[in-house]
């Protein structure tokens, strides 16, 4: 094992000026792979390297010569301009104020009465094409004075938006603007799959084509400072064009309208209950993309490479948890690896050979410049990640941007080397084995397994305080030893015993989001299924305003599963008595400090039998309580920290009446956890902090024993 752990399971990026660097960082690493990054080509000299080389392949764009002549299938994407009030019987509205000339250009090429819409918002209904015109990038409206207006238009992506972040991210100087063709349009079709067979001709030393990726940028829009204006990792509406559109129409058999898109200027974002419409959408484009995207891989299989896609630029229709994802083949998914979730994310996708992780930080200017602390970052993204790979490992590892910078910090490349060998010291010792979990947990949502992980991603894993109890819950589980699946509200109506495979059902987020499920809440198959499932001796565990959506006398609509309900001014005529705190109660055991809550939620009361653990100036913060059998914890919110993965973790274990098996793989110290592989005889115990740590670790019949850990260490034992 020794020799293993030493080399493989590792990529590194390169570039046609440090390629004696590469070799050494190759060998410094045990890397086994060497791949190119935008903006940079792969050496010659490195051809015959003892490494697999990937090669970056952009379906979409690297050329503009194609673009250029086939002006009539770039891709298109749906915009809706500011909302304009109409001060009297017209109003005018410029269409790319706020929006980058550089990024977008204004589609007139195609029927706009047909494939744009202006939207009375005062209304909420479309203005009939009559009532308003197009001119010099305006349109013109006959309104109702006072009314507010918006248009919703189609426009060409004549910038690539990925290209245009790198561009501006490095500051590029002198290059291109790489427009994005579309794929899925007949004459450009029939030429990609040419041009793919061409560029692996060209390319015989190509072990890997890493697709960058089929077919649809998520929406990425700046404005006209090259800002970000808008963007939505999950977004669909730079995935649409006439072409595309009249397809879907003869499918579902009804008209398109662009609002199914639009839906307000929220583009159905993830934190939106998806409507019908655009589940629909959803639902054909990753059949179209599916098919098209096979079409590559048995090519590229064809001519002798592997196919890998990259989760992220341009990967709208494949969502990799959702059955038309298997159809496509391919070999291997990368992605960027955030945290433990984004981990989680990239390496429970199924019907792939293997997995990597693109690990942070991305070898670019906005961390290694002078006075930067790569090192820092590195350290951050790695205990973190960890956590995740304990559980569930991906089966390599790798770095991008532009090596050249790396080499400018000796001390990030020395700590890299470590982190290389301690992942291949992992993988040998967890590969192919079910860690120890205590309890099966389902997390509940409008979006379910397509959005596994990662649907409160708004920009991959930067952080939002709006849903930091969700990333939070999520970053919890991503790490902990439970067997953790995402379920929607569709699942548990589709099938009946569902809720019988679950100990524990987690619902968390804000009122009336797709993350507690909104409106879904009035369907009496669906509350009265998890109240019986409470009832019969399930746990729930609610974080925020679960099952919030105003309904029928409540605010939360399982306030008597949890035990406590939402004050918003309705019920302030009935006086509220229990407050008497209950710090002695399992799930706060644990807690040497303060519970951090960060934002909470204000105006949560318990109701007459509720054990309140935590409140603060009248205002539950946590609180336990029974239901028939079962039992429910309420929690206002929940940012991720080691004390509060603890806190959580004797919630879920009480919810489902199993206290008892809290001394089972188990660290007295919350900043140290355990993780058992009962298959493969073996055991770690792993310091999270890069602090010394002690504690007494319980393995199971009750045995236990004291343990002092240095900093960020991990120890294998065999069981």
């Amino acid at each position: 094992m020794e020799d293993k752990c030493k080399t493989g399971r590792v990529t590194i990026p390169t570039d046609l000026d440090v390629v004696p660097e590469t070799l050494e960082i190759l060998k410094k690493w045990g890397a086994d792979a060497i791949r190119d990054c935008d903006g940079t080509d792969f050496p010659q000299e490195l051809k015959n390297a003892d490494a697999k080389i990937y090669s970056t392949y952009y379906t979409t764009r690297k050329d503009n010569a194609w673009a250029k002549a086939n002006p009539d299938e770039v891709q298109q994407c749906y915009i809706m301009t500011g909302f304009y009030t109409a001060p009297g019987d017209t109003v005018t509205i410029p269409l790319m104020k706020g929006i980058s000339p550089e990024l977008m250009q204004v589609n007139t090429n195609d029927d706009i009465t047909r494939w744009w819409e202006v939207m009375d918002r005062t209304t909420g209904q479309p203005v009939p094409p009559e009532r308003w015109s197009y001119a010099e990038g305006s349109v013109t409206v006959q309104a109702v004075p006072f009314h507010e207006y918006t248009v919703s238009f189609l426009a060409y992506l004549i910038w690539d938006p990925v290209h245009m972040y790198n561009a501006t991210t490095n500051g590029w100087t002198n290059f291109e603007h790489q427009i994005t063709f579309d794929v899925r349009q007949p004459k450009t079709h029939k030429y990609s799959m040419e041009r793919l067979r061409k560029f692996i001709a060209e390319h015989p030393y190509v072990n890997v084509i890493r697709y960058t990726t089929f077919f649809h940028q998520f929406t990425l829009i700046f404005d006209e400072l090259k800002r970000e204006k808008f963007v939505d990792w999950y977004g669909y509406s730079a995935s649409v064009s006439p072409y595309i559109l009249n397809q879907f129409e003869q499918e579902v058999g009804y008209k398109f309208r662009p609002e199914y898109i639009i839906d307000q200027g929220y583009y159905n974002n993830q934190y939106r209950v998806p409507s019908k419409e655009y589940r629909d959408f959803q639902a054909f484009q990753r059949r179209e993309v599916a098919k098209l995207a096979k079409e590559m891989v048995d090519i590229t299989h064809e001519c002798g490479c592997e196919a890998m896609m990259f989760l992220g630029d341009h990967w709208i229709g494949t969502e990799p948890y959702m059955d038309e994802f298997k159809t496509i083949g391919l070999d291997a998914v990368v992605g960027s690896v955030g945290n433990g979730s984004t981990l989680r994310l990239i390496s429970d996708i199924p019907g792939v050979k293997y997995t990597e992780g693109r690990f942070l930080p991305y070898f670019f200017p906005d961390t290694f410049h002078e006075g930067g602390d790569p090192v820092r970052e590195a350290k951050e993204n790695w205990v973190t990640a960890r956590r995740a790979i304990l559980r569930k490992p991906i089966d390599r590892i790798g770095y991008g941007g532009y090596l050249k910078l790396a080499l400018q910090f000796p001390e990030f490349v020395d700590y890299v080397e470590s982190v290389c060998n301690e992942f291949r010291e992992l993988y040998e010792n967890i590969k192919g084995t079910t860690p120890y979990c205590v309890k099966r947990v389902a997390v509940l949502n409008c979006w379910g397994k397509m959005r596994a992980w990662g649907c409160h991603m708004v920009h991959h894993a930067l952080y939002y305080k709006q849903n930091y109890s969700y990333a939070g819950v999520i970053e919890m589980l991503s790490g902990a030893p439970f067997d953790v699946k995402f379920i929607s509200f569709e699942d548990i109506k589709n099938d009946p015993k569902l809720l019988d495979t679950v100990d524990v059902i987690i619902n968390v987020g804000d009122a009336d989001t797709a993350h507690t499920g909104g409106i879904w809440w009035e369907d009496p198959e669906i509350s009265s299924a998890i109240r019986k499932f409470v009832w019969n001796g399930g746990g729930f565990i609610g974080v925020g305003e679960p099952s919030g959506h105003p309904y029928q006398g409540h605010i939360l609509q399982l306030a008597s599963v949890l035990g406590v309900e939402e004050e918003n001014g309705f019920t302030l005529n009935y006086d509220k008595y229990n407050w008497e705190e209950h710090p002695n109660h399992f799930i706060l055991q644990d807690a040497d400090q303060p519970i951090d809550f960060g934002e909470g939620k204000k105006n949560i009361y318990a109701l007459e039998g509720t054990e309140v653990l935590v409140q603060r100036n009248k205002e539950v913060q946590m609180a336990a309580h029974d239901f028939g059998k079962g039992r429910a914890v309420y929690i206002s919110g929940v940012p991720y920290s080691f004390a509060n993965s603890r806190t959580l973790y004797r919630a879920i274990l009480w919810s489902a009446h199993s206290e008892d098996e809290l001394h089972t793989w188990f660290s007295s110290n919350y900043n140290v956890e355990v993780h058992a592989y009962v298959k493969n005889g073996k055991y770690c115990v792993v310091n999270n902090t890069y602090e010394p740590q002690d504690t007494t670790v319980y393995t199971t019949d009750g045995s236990s024993f004291a343990l002092h850990l240095d900093a960020n260490e991990i120890k294998w034992y065999e069981i």
